[in-house]
């Protein structure tokens, strides 16, 4: 990592706020460089929360792209951080001209997804109307901040609207005309979901997830951080209303939507990573976007942006080549990013099985087109009779995080064990074989239940016996009268039926002396929620069964490099040192008497931080999973998250304690949110929640 503290312009930031149409004023905080030229701007707009959870992320990169020449600018969402509004306000009139709703208009983030466009592209046109812009905005983000830049570019066309800044340093959005052509300009969108009705909000198998919302960490974190109050080193004393209000309006239990698919003509840069859940969303884009307006890169990464020293890497020189978009699409220079390949994809290597790696090995391949001329499906038939597949309901506690970070416990560990709770077929490997894509589970299967899960992973196995999780997909089984046609086996009841089950996309080479391994079971936990007769199994006949993968030539890209990690000088955030005894980040404990099994995490961020403008962030997480060996009806989900705002100077003192538990019968699950908040120990608000949701068989899903 190259930390970078002189740049070709000269910095500086302020802290405002931007007032909507609505009157509702967002925190901003603004880096720009020092010329007296107006000068494209950067936006990244997310719930998550500028002046503490991301401030030293963005002391990164912000300040960087002020030095090389953009106004980049941070904004805290509607009803979140410092900004006035409330998370949830769907009743409010749209900030702009927002076209069709997307479905019932809700996003998993607790926004509508509608406010979420509107509000996005009133800030984008805000930016766009001041005097040290030129009139072009891109925009930016990971996570929630890229799903929003996704949506903002959907609606740009009818979305952008300019405003006019007062002497107090605050928009008005209000009246003024439209802006036409939109001043959004070009998105890079990291590691998010892109809206697909299978892609991060339903497991693509239909099947429900405690990591799914709204009951899941991640969605209990949200929870959680809505709940924060404002600062009042930034708000004043406005700051105990605003949370006030902000508390009264929350609802953990609210329905969340699914975005439809869209398409824009704003050029994207999509971004994602192997270990992480969204890189379905780069491959969707390319493929379905112009390509003179995308450009997709997939790496070895986890959930984080490419130059933050990612466990696994290697890390890239991502503001560099983020920048070379920039460069082409605000201001105009060829920078050659049209002359790269459609897709940059890394293909890993083998390597011994750990829960955290270093840089892996493995080569940049170049796609010109996707799918991939270079890419074909290659059959591996199943051999064999019949087998019962019948696994303990524990099986899939060797998962890894749903939302691996940079951890130390958040990938998979060795699969032996997994793989012998699972009925397994190995292919040896002959010559190393290349893998890019999406592989395809074909199953013939029987199974007497009424509903059942399927559960495919591909490994690969090393000689010495060891089992690395390559990919994997679920698949939930109901009866027949709620499948479509392509999925509908020929015969009802007990009989025969065939069943596609559409892996994760993976980028991942094999080599000669190992075996490629599908391991099949009829259990994931805590993945995949176990139905009420998932201890009943099913039978798989080897015989029209197949794995086919999307076996890639074997020929590298030597063309494909990227310059050193670099960033802006950080924060300065502090750790105190603590007499705590140090908690495992995953801790599996088995029950030997009562026959059950507890899945416990940790993240890894918890403990205090001291900012250096005073600010002590104190969190602390548990979150467990627990399951009986033969009752799917025993499974339980629990999570405990407690976090405290402390100003010592001010004597401010404020924590936000929040408690999700779901439990399962045949006909629901109960889900329960239960939320403390206190100011100087005292208890100013306490609400608990608790609702039945129906086992409802969802659509299978779309091919």
């Amino acid at each position: 990592m190259r930390i970078r503290s002189s740049f070709p312009y000269e910095t500086a930031h302020e802290d405002l706020r931007i007032r909507l149409p609505d009157g509702t004023l967002l925190y901003a905080r603004v880096w720009r460089p020092l010329t007296d030229e107006p000068v494209p701007a950067l936006l990244e707009y997310t719930p998550d929360r500028l002046s503490d959870r991301t401030a030293a992320r963005d002391r990164q990169r912000h300040p960087w792209y002020a030095g090389h020449g953009y106004a980049s600018v941070r904004v805290d969402a509607r009803g979140h951080g410092n900004s006035e509004g409330l998370p949830d306000d769907a009743t409010r009139p749209p900030a702009v001209p927002t076209g069709e709703a997307t479905a019932d208009g809700v996003t998993a983030d607790g926004l509508t997804a509608d406010g979420v466009a509107a509000d996005g592209a009133a800030v984008v046109a805000w930016l766009a109307a001041q005097p040290w812009c030129d009139g072009t905005v891109g925009m930016f983000g990971i996570g929630r901040g890229g799903a929003c830049a996704l949506r903002v570019a959907a609606r740009a066309g009818a979305a952008a609207r300019p405003g006019v800044a007062d002497l107090a340093g605050v928009a008005d959005l209000a009246g003024v005309p439209d802006l036409a052509p939109t001043p959004l300009k070009a998105v890079v969108a990291v590691c998010c979901p892109d809206g697909h009705p299978d892609n991060g909000v339903r497991h693509p198998s239909g099947s429900a997830l405690p990591a799914d919302p709204p009951h899941t960490r991640a969605a209990q974190a949200r929870l959680t951080s809505v709940c924060l109050p404002p600062d009042p080193e930034y708000v004043g004393d406005a700051w105990r209303d605003m949370w006030l209000r902000r508390l009264e309006s929350v609802d953990p239990l609210t329905p969340t939507g699914v975005p439809e698919e869209f398409t824009t003509g704003v050029p994207v840069l999509a971004v994602g990573g192997w270990y992480d859940p969204y890189p379905d969303t780069v491959l969707g884009l390319v493929e379905r976007l112009p390509p003179d307006r995308v450009r997709g890169l997939i790496g070895p990464w986890p959930h984080t942006y490419p130059d933050h020293a990612p466990h696994p890497g290697p890390a890239i020189g991502f503001l560099q080549e983020t920048l070379r978009w920039w460069d082409r699409w605000l201001k105009g220079r060829d920078t050659g990013v049209l002359s790269d390949p459609l897709l940059r994809a890394y293909v890993r290597g083998s390597r011994l099985t750990a829960t955290a790696y270093g840089a892996l090995p493995g080569r940049w391949v170049g796609e010109h087109a996707w799918p991939s001329p270079r890419v074909r499906v290659v059959p591996y038939a199943l051999q064999g009779a019949p087998v019962p597949v019948c696994s303990p309901l524990h099986t899939g506690v060797d998962a890894d995080r749903l939302l691996p970070r940079d951890d130390d416990a958040g990938l998979p560990p060795d699969q032996r064990e997994e793989d012998g709770r699972s009925v397994c077929f190995d292919f040896p490997v002959s010559e190393e074989t290349w893998v890019l894509g999406r592989p395809r589970v074909r199953l013939r299967l029987t199974c007497a239940a009424s509903h059942a899960q399927v559960v495919a992973r591909v490994c690969d196995v090393a000689p010495d016996g060891s089992s690395t999780l390559v990919t994997r997909g679920v698949r939930e089984l109901r009866p027949a009268e709620h499948e479509s046609p392509e999925h509908r086996g020929t015969e009802r009841g007990g009989a025969a039926r065939d069943v596609i089950l559409d892996l994760a996309p993976v980028g991942h080479a094999f080599p000669p002396g190992h075996r490629v391994r599908l391991a099949v079971s009829s259990a994931y936990w805590p993945w995949v929620w176990p139905g009420p007769e998932s201890a009943a199994g099913f039978t798989v006949d080897p015989a029209g069964s197949a794995l086919e993968l999307p076996v890639r030539v074997r020929e590298a890209d030597p063309g494909i490099a990227f310059e050193e990690p670099e960033q802006s000088p950080p924060l300065g955030v502090s750790l105190p040192a603590t007499l705590d005894e140090p908690r495992p980040e995953r801790l599996l404990v088995r029950d030997e008497a009562g026959g059950g099994w507890r899945l416990e995490v940790v993240p890894p961020d918890a403990g205090t931080r001291v900012y250096p403008d005073g600010l002590e962030f104190t969190e602390d997480a548990l979150t467990a999973y627990t399951i009986a060996e033969r009752d799917p009806l025993s499974a339980r989900f629990r999570c405990d998250r407690t976090v405290r705002l402390h100003r010592p100077e001010r004597g401010w003192d404020t924590s936000v304690r929040t408690r999700s538990e779901v439990t399962c019968d045949e006909t629901d699950f109960v889900a329960t949110d239960e939320v403390v908040c206190t100011e100087d120990g005292e208890v100013v608000f306490h609400r608990t929640w608790r609702k039945r949701i129906p086992r409802t068989p969802l659509p299978p899903p779309p091919h």
